[in-house]
């Protein structure tokens, strides 16, 4: 009897923070069905502005599916086009027409130069990558604290600031493991893309470790889209601009 009573003391103890715990990685997951589907495809415009004004600008067709899948295609500049990523959960690689086969590139790598890094442009859902430490309740905000799931993220933490009423991102810190902060990603412009998906259309970011420097994001189209798997392979890099057609 004395042996039961603790068993079900011990549960009411331990219930409440597993629910909680349960509560804080639905709430994340759902903030990531809300920025994007699990499955989709989006024509963007990457665009890195220096400290004295100057701009480069860059236009990528992407294709994401499951949590693990992503390949975007380079659609300009000239001297990007045909150029291709691929990232298959913490593994990138990049293809360059008329060089050979594709290379190796990591997460915190650029292969656009500015302050989005590769991992920026090949972003999975955050579920996917960062467990929830703690949720706060900041007004009409959740702040949510975020744990890098493993050492090969690039971010070790992360604090998301999410729209309590659209389950939608406001502004990400991105920080080390020492919680030095590396860049802040800034959510704008609420759009409507069609097909139930409204989110922001364009994503601002800057860093302390790039004085005056800032990249920008825009969305220009974003739809539900399968497609094979065959897609997500090194063999199909060359050919992704076919899945435009």
């Amino acid at each position: 009897m004395i042996k039961a009573i603790r068993l079900v003391t011990l549960i009411m103890m331990i219930s409440p923070a597993a629910t909680y715990a349960g509560d804080n990685e639905r709430l994340l997951k759902e903030i990531d069905r809300n920025l994007n589907p699990q499955s989709y495809e989006s024509y963007r415009k990457l665009i890195n502005i220096e400290p004295g004004g100057r701009k480069k600008e860059f236009v990528m067709f992407s294709v994401k599916k499951g949590l693990e899948k992503m390949v975007v295609l380079f659609i300009s500049p000239a001297s990007e086009k045909g150029r291709s990523t691929l990232r298959l959960g913490e593994n990138m690689w990049l293809y360059i027409p008329n060089v050979g086969k594709p290379v190796r590139i990591t997460s915190l790598q650029s292969v656009v130069g500015g302050v989005f890094n590769n991992a920026d442009i090949l972003q999975l859902d955050y579920a996917a990558e960062y467990n929830v430490e703690t949720v706060e309740s900041k007004g009409q905000q959740y702040l949510l604290h975020l744990k890098a799931k493993t050492k090969t993220v690039a971010y070790d933490r992360i604090r998301m600031w999410a729209d309590k009423e659209r389950k939608l991102p406001v502004k990400i810190e991105c920080l080390t493991e020492k919680n030095m902060l590396i860049k802040t990603l800034h959510f704008k412009t609420i759009k409507d893309f069609g097909g139930g998906i409204v989110r922001p259309s364009v994503i601002e970011t800057d860093s302390p470790l790039y004085k005056n420097y800032k990249s920008i994001m825009v969305f220009a189209k974003l739809r539900k889209r399968v497609v094979s798997d065959e897609v997500f392979t090194m063999t199909f890099m060359p050919r992704v601009d076919s899945l435009r057609k």
